[in-house]
């Protein structure tokens, strides 16, 4: 197996933005992609990304293989390359190696762990709403309801997306509504709201780092998901069980 990236952002950012809910993770390799489904320590949140061999400059898998990392280690790792570097990935005796090439080499290795072998599938899920909007747009929303509470209210009508928080005093409310850069697919008309944890969205639209654009899937206290798609590059998404608040 031999993978060299001449653009390190896709890799680097994406590795650091799931460990912030995934600490060791197994990685598919197979002839088309870099694959990864995992879900978060508490079984809140899952992840699910895909890394494309169109991507790289050189994609050389034999067979398909399963390699398992800690994310924190590898995040430190790809911390120190720069965007200018070309970075490549070989196996070599049960270890990772991550080879810098840019103004200078520099090679690291990285152990391969055993994680449980639980294989994780992706749940089917059907959805009343999907939103796309750009990324900066959620991003900003969050930042906004996150100085309000640690929960926040996704509630859907026809063509408008309100995100809402309400701590002891306070209240936040973001009306996004559909224009030339909204636009909604409402499977039903009537109105959705459901709610989530502040503080795993906010880990989430960091992929707006990656990807100029994100659709928003939910229904009524119903699992969020979140799709942020780079043609020919990546997919990470991310799925959200609902917060169920007791009255």
């Amino acid at each position: 197996m031999k993978l060299s990236l001449a653009e390190p952002k896709y890799l680097k950012d994406s590795i650091s933005i799931i460990s912030e809910l995934v600490n060791e993770a197994r990685f598919r390799i197979n002839s088309d992609a870099i694959e990864l489904i995992a879900m978060d320590p508490a079984n809140v949140a899952m992840v699910i990304f895909k890394l494309l061999s169109s991507s790289f400059v050189e994609y050389d898998v034999k067979e398909p293989v399963d390699v398992a990392i800690n994310l924190s280690n590898l995040k430190q790792i790809l911390r120190r390359a720069s965007p200018t570097d070309t970075v490549t990935l070989e196996l070599e005796e049960s270890k990772l190696k991550v080879v810098f090439n840019g103004a200078t080499t520099r090679t690291f290795y990285l152990p391969i762990i055993d994680v449980e072998d639980k294989e994780q599938k992706v749940p089917e899920l059907n959805f009343g709403v999907s939103i796309q909007t750009g990324s900066e747009v959620l991003i900003q929303a969050i930042d906004d309801v996150d100085i309000i509470g640690e929960s926040v209210a996704f509630i859907s009508e026809p063509s408008k997306l309100t995100i809402q928080a309400e701590g002891d005093l306070s209240k936040a409310s973001i009306e996004i509504t559909e224009n030339e850069n909204t636009k909604f697919s409402m499977h039903t008309k009537e109105k959705m709201k459901s709610k989530y944890s502040i503080e795993y969205l906010k880990k989430m639209v960091m992929a707006g780092k990656l990807a100029p654009n994100v659709v928003i899937h939910f229904n009524k206290d119903y699992p969020l998901k979140l799709d942020y798609k780079i043609i020919d590059k990546l997919n990470i998404s991310f799925i959200l069980a609902p917060r169920v608040e007791s009255e």
